[in-house]
């Protein structure tokens, strides 16, 4: 009796340590999802102020606060819905997102455009447009340029669009839009990102934004060492959409981040 008595104590003095460590765990995996949510709202909040507060003053404006606002009802109406750590962080990203088009009104306003905003490595590695272009691509006219103007109302924040680089610039059009909806690019985009960015300092060639690498990557593509990485690193694609897809579902037309 003895022995059988010193076993079930054992034995109840495990299972209430694996159950205060469940605990423990499950406590702190809610705490974190909290922080994540809470620091998400933050963001959200701060990106409406802005959109309801600014008015374009030119096209260029009023289209970069367009893009801005349709981020904000995105990341707006998500932040419930997350679950877990990942995905409040995502909405974070939308919601950073949209305050890089806030900036870009501002800019195109002539107006300070305030504080700086948090870093991004995809958005860095994407490359800008230094140079105003115009090229036409199977009987269609477009225009990029740094800066907004007339011909170059649409801004992108730069980032990653379906597992390939788009730089930071101002265009005639949203060329990158409907890969953002799809996941996917046309058969032509390789022409068309050939034509608006071949030579142009920071952004990767043809061949390395196919493949889905950035500027900064092109040695290895060219060495021949980017063939079995391409797929394990970009693949799937880091942008918003798809990392977004299975955890927040509606998510996936925002963040190239």
């Amino acid at each position: 009796m003895g022995e059988s008595t010193v076993v079930i104590v054992l034995l109840v003095l495990i299972a209430a340590g694996a159950f205060y460590l469940v605990n423990q765990q499950a406590a702190r995996r809610r705490q974190e999802l909290e922080d994540a949510k809470s620091d998400a709202r933050r963001w959200v909040e701060r990106l409406g102020g802005q959109v309801l507060n600014l008015t374009g003053s030119d096209v260029a404006s009023q289209q970069a606060i367009a893009d801005a606002a349709e981020r904000y009802n995105a990341a707006g109406s998500q932040i419930e819905q997350a679950t877990t750590v990942r995905q409040a962080k995502l909405v974070t990203d939308t919601a950073l997102e949209g305050l890089y088009y806030v900036r870009a009104a501002r800019i195109a306003m002539g107006m300070d455009p305030g504080p700086a905003l948090p870093e991004d490595a995809e958005r860095t590695r994407a490359g800008k447009v230094t140079e105003e272009r115009g090229v036409n691509v199977d009987g269609h006219h477009y225009d990029l340029s740094p800066q907004p103007g007339q011909a170059t109302p649409h801004y992108y924040p730069g980032g990653r669009v379906a597992g390939r680089p788009v730089p930071e610039g101002w265009y005639s059009e949203p060329w990158w839009k409907p890969a953002l909806r799809t996941g996917a690019w046309t058969m032509g985009s390789m022409f068309l990102f050939s034509a608006m960015f071949s030579g142009m300092s920071g952004i990767a060639s043809a061949q390395a934004w196919e493949s889905g690498y950035d500027a900064g990557q092109q040695d290895a593509l060219e060495s021949g060492d980017a063939g079995g990485d391409a797929g394990g690193d970009y693949g799937g694609g880091s942008d918003f959409g798809g990392d977004a897809g299975g955890d927040l579902g509606g998510f996936g037309d925002f963040g190239g981040f």
